[in-house]
């Protein structure tokens, strides 16, 4: 099932949100200010490529204040628009009942965008 829910994501929208996502961390990690919020966006790249089967865990030491802080600049810096539009998109794809899959993953990518330091990506 994983393998052909991560290929009709693929197919259907996952490959260019993981583009898009490349492509701002390639931007983001030019400058070095850019670095930390560069490697962040390349996990939700990945995260985007292929999400079945894969959770989002909080780190066991979560980074302490400086991942705090981070999470508070990436809110204010993109991060919420990243998570809303994820929110609206997953809430689209749950009108449908083949689309609840879908939408299922958009929460989970959602709930990543919003505050991705201190999270790991973890295989099921």
């Amino acid at each position: 099932m994983r393998l052909l829910g991560n290929l009709i994501w693929f197919v259907f929208g996952g490959v260019f949100i993981a583009i898009e996502y490349f492509i701002a961390s390639f931007l983001l990690c030019i400058t070095i200010i850019g670095i930390p919020f560069g490697i962040q966006t390349f996990k939700l790249g990945l995260l985007a490529l292929w999400p079945f089967g894969k959770r989002v865990e909080d780190l066991e030491y979560s980074g302490g204040c400086l991942s705090v802080f981070l999470n508070v600049w990436w809110i204010f810096c993109g991060g919420i628009w990243i998570c809303l539009s994820h929110l609206l998109l997953g809430i689209l794809f749950s009108i449908t009942i083949i689309g609840l899959p879908f939408g299922k993953q958009h929460f989970k990518l959602a709930r990543l965008a919003l505050t991705p330091f201190g999270k790991k990506i973890v295989k099921i």
